[in-house]
Order: structure tokens, then sequence, then C-alpha cells
């Protein structure tokens, strides 16, 4: 299992997104030859910190140009540089799937589409800001890979992954400050889930903000006696197939939590992979064919049924179909 937070840690929250410009800068620092391709953004995706930690020449700032943002980064990989993509997900993967798609996949080239502000945790900006269909668009290309970190040290891990990884990866970050799962120097691994809990009465799998929740909820089963196991599919592509694969041939049942619609995004993977490998009772939590709407993060988790008390539900709910 590898390393969590403790008790101490787990107190403090930061978001992911924080995680992107100082990253950036330790990489640089390193001497990998990293490059922020932004779309007037950089405040709010921190690759400012990149460009503040010493880099400004390494930072491209394309204005309101979410496609001539990925062509700039497509043309700057082509050049030997590992060129990162900012912006929101809604703008980065949504204004520019046709470049995504087209340029860099069709190419593989080595560009890191990393966009912050994703899912219903945008919080107040609403519907029309809050993405919940990027990982389902990004899933579904050739040669992408798709990392959705669950919090701070996870978001570090997986820019680090997507340097150090050939080819297209999607690193999916958000706004708002979540609790840590990790402890500070995790390392992860691409096509790995992570057991954070064992149990043998369900597996709860989740990615993102919802692995805190699903840890959440796990601990609300035991106090009603029932032992829910917990994976971090944190690699929602490639998906660590043998891991959830074991896990439900063990608990005979499993529920899959994201901050994501159900359809296209870790959901449909798994139910995927378990139709393949082992056929078993699956609920999901996600949101359910819908656009989300403005208010502050925990609200929307408990409106669109997203918190640990949705999860404990739809675990009893898998178990009663066993």
């Amino acid at each position: 299992m590898v390393k969590l937070a403790d008790e101490a840690q787990a107190q403090v929250k930061k978001a992911t997104r924080a995680a992107f410009g100082v990253t950036l800068a330790e990489l640089a620092q390193e001497g990998v030859p990293v490059v922020a391709v932004d779309a007037d953004l950089t405040g709010s995706t921190t690759t400012k910190k990149f460009a503040d930690a010493g880099f400004a020449d390494r930072l491209f700032n394309c204005g309101i140009a979410e496609q001539n943002m990925i062509d700039v980064a497509a043309g700057l990989a082509i050049t030997g540089h590992v060129a990162f993509t900012g912006s929101f997900a809604v703008f980065g993967t949504g204004r520019a799937y046709d470049q995504i798609r087209n340029t860099v996949c069709y190419s593989n080239l080595d560009v890191k589409v990393a966009p912050t502000h994703a899912g219903i945790s945008v919080g107040p900006d609403g519907g029309s800001h809050q993405m919940l269909e990027d990982v389902s668009l990004m899933r579904g290309l050739p040669n992408m890979r798709v990392l959705v970190p669950a919090d701070y040290a996870a978001a570090r891990a997986a820019l680090r992954l997507a340097a150090a990884t050939p080819g297209p990866v999607y690193v999916r970050m958000g706004r708002a400050s979540v609790p840590c799962v990790y402890a500070d120097d995790v390392e992860l691994e691409v096509g790995r889930a992570y057991v954070l809990r064992e149990g043998t009465d369900a597996t709860i799998i989740a990615c993102g903000v919802e692995v805190e929740q699903a840890l959440k909820a796990a601990e609300q089963l035991a106090a009603e006696g029932i032992s829910a196991e917990v994976i971090d599919a944190f690699s929602v592509k490639p998906l660590d197939e043998a891991t959830i694969t074991a896990s439900v041939a063990k608990t005979g049942c499993a529920v899959v939590a994201e901050e994501h619609s159900v359809m296209g995004g870790l959901g449909s993977a798994v139910a995927e992979t378990l139709a393949r490998t082992h056929p078993a009772p699956v609920e999901f939590v996600g949101m359910r064919d819908a656009f989300g709407k403005s208010g502050e993060f925990e609200e929307l988790l408990s409106y669109f049924n997203l918190d640990a008390k949705a999860i404990v539900e739809a675990v009893k709910n898998a178990m009663a179909r066993k």
C-alpha cells in the first residue's frame, strides 16, 4: 500500500491546481525541458508560479485562444520540449478538442494537457464552467493517458509522471481546497490503482475528490458492520484492471464514485472491465446526465449526491444485488 497522510497532514486542505506551477518549476530546476503554454489564466492555473521561479522565458501565454494554445504546445514538443498546457478544463479540453485529437494524439506528441477547475468543485462559477465530460473526451482518444489525482500530493506525482511519460497525458486538477489523502512524498504510477483500505463486503472505486468521500463512507459503513475496500483509480487510462478485478472477485460487488458524468468516465471504464473479467453488481455515484449549478463545493456534493452519504447508500444497494 502507498503511504497515506498522517492525522495532522489529513487536516490540511490544498487545491490540486496549487501543485501545477511549483511542480513545473521543480522539474525545470532538475533539468527537464518543460515549458508551459497557457490561455490567459496563468494566475488561476498557477503557471505564473513557474514563471516567477525564474522560468518566465518558458511560459507562453496565448491569450484567450485555447486551440492556438494546443498547437503552440505541439510545436514546442516537436522541438524537443515537454509541453504542458493550462486553462480551465471546460476550455482546455472542450474548445481545443479537435487540436488535441488531430494534432497531439494523432501524432503522439509529448504534450501534457493539464487543465484546472474541473468538475463541480469549481463551485460558484456554475454549470457553464463545471466540466463534467472531460475524462470521457480524453479517455476516448488513442495514445492519451488519463490521470485524476485525489489531492495535492497526488497532483504533484501526476505532473511528474506526465513529464516522464512519452506522449500525450491528461492530468485533471481542481479549484477547491481538499483534504490530504497521501503523504507529501507519495510516488504513483501510470496504470496503477491503489488499495487505500482493505475490506470484504464491497469495493468502492473512486478517483479525484471522491477518494476522500469514499474513505469517509468506508468509516461510516464500518460503524454499521460493513467492511468496504477503497481503491483510488488514480490512473483512469490505462486502468489497473488486475487490482480492480481481484478486489471485486473478493467482495462480490462494487461502487464507482467520480466527480464526473456517469457516462464515459471511470464508471464506464470499470463496467467495461468487469463485464469482461468478473461480472458483478455495480452502482455508480456521479453526475446523472446533467449540468452543474452555482454553489459552494460542499453544498454541491450533497445536492448532486456525490458525498459520502450517497456512497454509503450505493454500497448498500450493490450489496443487496449480490
